[in-house]
Order: C-alpha cells, then sequence, then structure tokens
C-alpha cells in the first residue's frame, strides 16, 4: 500500500516556491555570487495551442506546469483532448547522467515536485542562459500564422535552450542545492500538428552539447514524468491525494516502438478515458559511437516511496544513474505494478552513448503521445485492445520521427527510383515529413435566428499533397457539435458529427458534387490577419444549417479530404477539424427600439437548474434578444431598486463578461448581435433571489427605451 502524500507534497512545494517568492519580490541579493550578472529570464509561460493536445513548454528543462494556477490563464499540463479538463501531466523534465573524471552525475531537468520559474530547487538543476535571455520562441509553417517561419518544422514549434553548467542561478545568490553539473549545453524544439492523424503527440527533440573540457562517458539520456490522468472539472488537482493515487501505468518495448504509458485506473472512472505515453523515437549519437545500439529502458517509482527498493525514489546520483541503465525486472512489473493504481513515477532513458567529447553532441528524441482509450471495458481494463488507439497515434508520430526514411534503416534507399524516400529531391533523408492533407478551408459562421449560415473559400482545392506531388482534392466535409456538448465531459470539440460531405463527381466517395453548394456570385470579404496583413477572402461555397435552438452553443467546422494514393498505401487525408473550428450561438439580429421593437428575455420564466447551465450558481445564464447594436441594459428588482446593469456592443459581444462563457467556451463564441447572456448576479455580487424583475434597454444610437420584464423561480 502506498502511503498518502499529502502532506509531504504540500510541504515540499512551499519551500520550493520560498526563493521563487522572493525573487517576485526584488528581495536583494548579491550580483558578486553568480557567474553571470544578468538574471536568467524562466519562460514557462507557452503552451501548445495547435492540435488536440496542450502541454507547457519551459525553456529550463521542465514539461507541464505542476498544475499551478498561472496569470493571465490556467496553462494546460498534457490537456486531451483539448478543452476537455482532462491532465495527463503532472510536470516532466530531462535526465542526463554520465561519468567524469569526478564520477558519476545525473543531471536533472524535474523530480518528484514542480517548479515555475525562479530556480535553486532541489532536483531542477536546469537554468536559462542570461547571457542569451533565452525566452521560449514560437514558429509556424501555417502561412497565415504570425508565427510563420520558412525554417518551422510544424504548424507550431516551440524552440529553448538551457543549460545545466550554473550551480547559483544566474543574476541571483541562491544555491542549486546538492548540484554537479556535467558541463551541458540543452537545445530543445517541439513540434505540434494539427492534422487530424497528426494531432495527437508532440514531439520532443533534445540537441545536448558538451560545452566544458572534460568528455563524458557513458551517457545515458531520459525523460522523467509524473503521469497522471484525471480529469480536473470533476476533481480539482489542488485537493492533494485523491487527485494523485489512482494512476496505472504500463510499458510497451517491441521492434515497432518504445515506449511507458499511464491511464486512469480508478479515479474518474467515465470521464478520464484516456491514455498518456511517452516515447522514444530515436537518437543519433557521436558519430562513430561503437557503444550506442538505441537500447531503452523503463521504470517506475511511488511519489511517496515503499516497501521495495523497486518502490523507492533513487535518493542520489549513484542510484538515479543505475535506474537510468537498466530497467525493472518484468517479475516486479507483473506482480506489482501492472494494474495497480498508486502515484507512480515514469522514467524511460536511452543509451549508452560511449562519450560526448568536447563541442559535441548528440541527438535525442522523445514525443508526448495521447489517445482515447478503445472498447468499452471498465477503465481498469489495460489490455491490447484498450491501447488500440495509443499504438495507432505512436504509430503517426514514429512516422513523422523517421520523414523519409519510410523502412527506418538510416540509409537513403533508391532515392532516383523511389518516390517514398527522398521526396524532395535534396539527396539526403529528411526527418518530420508527414503526408499532407489538403489545407483547411477559410470559414465563416454567421448566427441567425434558429440557424447559422456557413460561407468557406475554395483554397484547399490548389492544396499539393507534400508526398506525393499530386493536387488530389477530393471534397469538404461539414461537422457540427450538438446540443450540451460544451458542458460534456470532453468538450464540445470531442463529437463533433458529420452533417453534410461534398466531392467531386470523379468515381471516388460519393459523387455528390459541389453544385449544391457553390454560389455563382462569390462573397468578398477584407480581413486583418494575426500579421497585422490585410487578406482578401472570396468565399465560394455556402451552407445554412437551421432548426438549431438560440441561446445554445454549437461548433462548426468544415475540413478538406483528398482521394489518396494506392501507390503509397495512403489512404485518404482528411485536414484537422480544429483549425477552422467556430463556435457559435443562434439567435436573434441587432434592431432599433421603436415602437415595433419586441425585445425580451428567455427562458421567461427562468427557473433554477435549467439543462444550459451549468452545476454553480455563477454558471448560470438568461438572454436578452432582440437587442440593439449598442444599448445599456438595466434590470430592476418589483420594488424598484437596480439589481445590474450592463452595456451591449453587439459586434463585439463573445459572452466575455459571465462565468458560464468563461468556464464552457473558448472565449470566442460568435453572436448574432441582438442577444446578451446575463449570470443572475447583481452588481453587488449577490446571486439574485425568486421573484419579478423589471428591465429597460436603451438604444444609445437613438436614445429610445424600451421596458420589460421576466420571472425568475429558484
Amino acid at each position: 500500500m502506498e502511503k498518502s502524500n499529502t502532506g509531504s507534497k504540500t510541504i515540499f512545494i512551499f519551500f520550493l516556491f520560498l526563493p521563487i517568492y522572493l525573487i517576485a519580490q526584488n528581495v536583494s541579493i548579491d550580483q558578486n555570487h553568480s557567474p553571470l550578472s544578468k538574471v536568467a529570464v524562466d519562460d514557462d509561460s507557452k503552451f501548445t495551442t495547435v492540435g488536440n493536445i496542450g502541454v507547457t513548454i519551459s525553456n529550463f528543462g521542465t514539461i507541464g506546469d505542476g498544475f499551478v494556477e498561472q496569470m493571465p490563464v490556467d496553462q494546460p499540463s498534457c490537456e486531451y483532448p483539448k478543452g476537455s479538463g482532462i491532465e495527463h501531466l503532472f510536470v516532466g523534465g530531462l535526465w542526463v547522467g554520465a561519468i567524469i573524471p569526478s564520477g558519476i552525475h545525473v543531471s536533472t531537468g524535474a523530480f518528484n515536485t514542480p517548479r515555475l520559474g525562479g530556480g535553486g530547487s532541489i532536483n531542477f538543476e536546469f537554468t536559462s542562459s542570461a547571457d542569451l535571455s533565452d525566452r521560449v520562441m514560437e514558429r509556424s509553417s501555417i502561412p497565415e500564422d504570425k508565427f510563420f517561419s520558412i525554417d518551422a518544422i510544424s504548424h507550431q514549434d516551440f524552440i529553448a535552450d538551457f543549460t545545466d553548467t550554473n550551480t547559483i542561478v544566474p543574476g541571483t545568490s541562491i544555491q542549486i542545492p546538492y548540484h554537479y553539473p556535467l558541463g551541458l549545453g540543452i537545445h530543445l524544439e517541439t513540434y505540434a500538428w494539427n492534422y487530424p492523424f497528426a494531432d495527437a503527440f508532440i514531439i520532443f527533440n533534445y540537441s545536448i552539447s558538451n560545452i566544458w573540457d572534460d568528455t563524458l562517458r557513458d551517457v545515458y539520456v531520459g525523460l522523467w514524468s509524473d503521469l497522471v490522468v484525471r480529469n480536473t472539472n470533476i476533481t480539482p488537482p489542488r485537493v492533494g491525494s485523491p487527485f494523485y493515487l489512482h494512476a496505472g501505468v504500463g510499458y510497451v518495448d517491441n521492434d515497432s516502438m518504445k515506449l511507458v504509458y499511464c491511464y486512469d485506473y480508478n479515479g474518474d472512472p467515465g470521464f478520464t478515458d484516456s491514455y498518456v505515453a511517452v516515447a522514444f523515437l530515436g537518437a543519433d549519437p557521436v558519430a562513430g559511437d561503437p557503444n550506442y545500439q538505441g537500447d531503452v529502458f523503463h521504470n517506475w517509482w511511488l511519489f511517496s516511496g515503499g516497501d521495495s527498493d523497486e518502490d523507492r525514489a533513487p535518493s542520489d546520483e549513484g542510484s538515479r544513474y543505475q535506474r537510468m541503465t537498466e530497467s525493472i525486472t518484468d517479475s516486479y512489473f507483473d506482480a506489482a505494478i501492472f494494474q495497480k493504481p498508486g502515484n507512480r513515477m515514469s522514467l524511460i532513458t536511452t543509451g549508452p552513448f560511449a562519450s560526448i567529447p568536447p563541442d559535441s553532441s548528440i541527438n535525442v528524441v522523445f514525443a508526448f503521445v495521447c489517445a482515447k482509450k478503445a472498447g468499452i471495458n471498465p477503465s481498469t481494463v489495460d489490455d491490447k485492445r484498450a491501447k488500440q488507439n495509443l499504438i495507432e497515434n505512436n504509430w503517426w508520430a514514429y512516422r513523422a520521427y523517421h520523414g523519409e526514411d519510410s523502412n527506418r534503416n538510416g540509409i537513403l534507399d533508391y532515392a532516383e527510383t523511389d518516390s517514398t524516400e527522398d521526396i524532395n529531391g535534396n539527396g539526403k533523408l529528411d526527418r518530420y515529413i508527414l503526408p499532407t492533407p489538403p489545407m483547411p478551408p477559410y470559414l465563416k459562421a454567421i448566427p441567425g435566428n434558429s440557424k447559422v449560415t456557413l460561407l468557406w473559400d475554395s483554397r484547399s482545392e490548389e492544396s499539393i499533397d507534400l508526398i506525393t506531388k499530386s493536387s488530389d482534392f477530393e471534397g469538404y466535409r461539414v461537422y457540427r457539435s450538438f446540443i450540451g456538448a460544451d458542458q460534456s465531459t470532453s468538450g464540445i470539440t470531442t463529437d463533433m458529427g458529420l452533417v453534410g460531405e461534398f466531392d467531386n463527381k470523379d468515381g471516388l466517395f460519393y459523387d455528390t458534387g459541389l453544385d449544391s453548394i457553390y454560389m455563382s456570385e462569390p462573397i468578398i470579404e477584407y480581413i486583418e490577419t494575426e500579421s497585422g496583413e490585410i487578406d482578401t477572402i472570396v468565399f465560394r461555397y455556402k451552407l445554412e444549417i437551421d432548426n438549431l435552438h438560440n441561446g445554445w452553443q454549437y461548433a462548426f467546422s468544415v475540413t478538406a479530404f483528398d482521394s489518396g494514393d494506392v501507390k503509397l498505401r495512403l489512404g485518404s487525408l482528411e485536414s484537422s477539424k480544429l483549425q477552422n473550428l467556430t463556435i457559435v450561438s443562434p439567435g436573434t439580429p441587432d434592431q432599433p427600439v421603436d415602437e415595433k421593437s419586441k425585445i425580451g428575455v428567455y427562458p421567461n420564466p427562468y427557473r433554477a437548474n435549467a439543462l444550459w447551465d451549468g452545476s454553480f450558481e455563477r454558471e448560470r445564464k438568461l438572454f436578452f434578444y432582440n437587442l440593439p447594436s449598442n444599448c445599456e441594459v438595466r434590470i430592476y428588482s418589483i420594488a424598484g431598486d437596480l439589481v445590474d446593469k450592463f452595456i451591449h456592443h453587439g459586434m463585439d459581444y463573445h459572452g466575455q463578461d459571465i462565468k458560464w462563457y468563461e468556464q464552457f467556451s473558448f472565449g470566442n463564441t460568435v453572436f448574432p448581435g441582438g442577444e446578451h447572456a446575463w449570470d443572475l448576479v447583481s452588481r453587488y455580487d449577490q446571486a439574485i433571489a425568486t421573484g419579478l424583475y423589471i428591465f429597460t434597454v436603451k438604444d444609445i444610437n437613438t436614445g429610445n427605451i424600451f421596458k420589460g420584464k421576466f420571472l425568475v423561480i429558484k
């Protein structure tokens, strides 16, 4: 049995963050104690936003945010699916172990507790370089992205540099406890894509350099991670040990893939049906290395320790290095770990690299991979069927890593005749190349009264597949979510249904043609891109979705798909539903106040605990409809007391002034212009009582006033 870890974790975190607090408060320190006079810039403000995983990246060797609330947003810690609240990682970090003249040493990026900036914490031994002011940099291969760069590898790259060479946090007098540097310079690049077949993994590409004078020998490299799969909307992560003690873990080690994984064994049954894995993708040793064979090792231990040596955390550098060099025995795994819930730390390592001489480097690549559990078995079941999606997503991560090397032998085969290798014709194997579906169209969703009109352009039809070199556009698919999906445990984007498919008449798929949605007279709009440039959008297609319910949120997406390629064994590929995802709330358009106005409130009467409300008082809402585009709404009690007031600007309104849309939306819901939600909370921050209420609407443009009433029943 694992001991409760609530107290020890809480106390440790308090002392862990004390030096960070002192830095934040500008406590006076002696700069002469630091080898660098400039304070290191620890940056953990970046997190992935493309694809379906959200994970925080730092420039000091850690991954994830330790479930610590940050401003201005609470950042994701391997959240999957995106928007679901299901987190898969407490914190993780890079480990490098080696032998140098002074003995065995292991530099650890993270170990058993979180750290967010500031430094000086035990076992958090990488720091950003004050010389370079190394913030995490971003770039994107998507042309319209504000971070677009021709050097980008994926749809969202993050680049960070850090080092283990400091024993004092640069620019401070804060000691990094018990740290003996190896002399490492680390360059990290992470890659994420939004393709539906590649949106469930993030690649971590580490270049590890020896920047000191001693040769590093018998080097092992690993990722340590505190994997935990829980739904933070069901069980908040800051409530102590119940959050952590329900993880089941395992591993896959065969010729095609090597990984450790975690799932929720019995913590939030029915609300966390997913896996997370840390996979080793590959490595490049120093040229001529006779030792490195690509061996991979897996280990676990309990956060708070246990009765056996295997369950106790390695407490010194020698024992950590030993853990990096061998796997836990299968007999112990089968008897004490497999399908046994606990708060287990995971470690996956590769090595040995014979040596890294001064001014030399090695490359080691891992991936964080998530997947939905397959089948309908209970959460406690971890069999081959349950891991089917995890294996598929890992396969795509490996395919991304190997790129042009289709047979994974590290050799450019048949460069002149085989189109599956040397695709770009540069005479060498390139990694991180994936088959490409057509680019998604630019989508605009226009909410109306009980309907939504979708407009999109035709740019998808000009796409060229990177692998086949052909223009193989086939058609469009239209998806929408359904009532209440925004409040589901998996989020509004997870279970979107196909409501329309339109493809070329060429003997493939349904041959519906595109004529039914094509507009003979296009609609042209000019928009400002994220980079500040003006772009011209020519909408060629139109589809109206009706029989919708006003006031409910719906997510819409239009994807483009291709015909596939039999020769290359490529099935039809489809663009991501997430890239042009638009959340819309149907309702009434804006209209001026006059004698014909029919401004009102729905539902009226409002009854507490309505289906579209959240679970708490501040997650309630009702709607004012048929509002003018610019108006002031005042709400009074029957006695004439002012309860609340707000200004409505239809063009800029996204529900941003009430908690419901903060909790169940992405903050960009499109409203029709004549509707505004109110949370039934008074201007004195108190929930209103049952009763009849009077409201007035003043049209700011004309000065006309409308009066109405509504009833609240609790």
